[in-house]
């Protein structure tokens, strides 16, 4: 059974940092596209970023030069290191995965495996 957990969300204020954590199971985390999501009150989820399993990675515009996504393949985790956060970064965050590979990276529709999220608030 595949299992995603997400871990290191929490309030933080304008240019603080966070990291976000998403331990994965039941699957072969190494061969799975992943990706990190986020949903604000009223919106839809959006793409964050998003990582192959050739370690491709994908930014959407808003959090180029900022975030950074990973994967320790070793500990089937995904990492996401949030800088310089903004109040608009606020939302609850979720990781994804898929078997890939994913064409829309960025896409919610292209992942069929889901964490219970992780909340994150930027107050300034």
């Amino acid at each position: 059974q595949v299992r995603l957990v997400e871990s290191g969300g929490g309030s933080v204020q304008v240019g603080g940092s966070l990291r976000l954590s998403c331990e994965g199971s039941g699957f072969t985390f190494r061969t799975y596209d992943m990706g990190w999501f986020r949903q604000a009150p009223g919106k839809e989820r959006e793409g964050v970023a998003a990582i192959s399993s050739g370690r491709t990675t994908t930014y959407a515009d808003s959090v180029k030069g900022r975030f950074t996504i990973s994967r320790d393949n070793a500990k089937d985790t995904l990492s996401l290191q949030m800088n310089s956060l903004k109040p608009e970064d606020s939302g609850l965050y979720y990781c994804a995965a898929y078997p890939g590979p994913v064409t829309q990276r960025l896409a919610a529709w292209e992942y069929n495996y889901w964490g219970q999220g992780t909340q994150v608030t930027v107050s300034s």
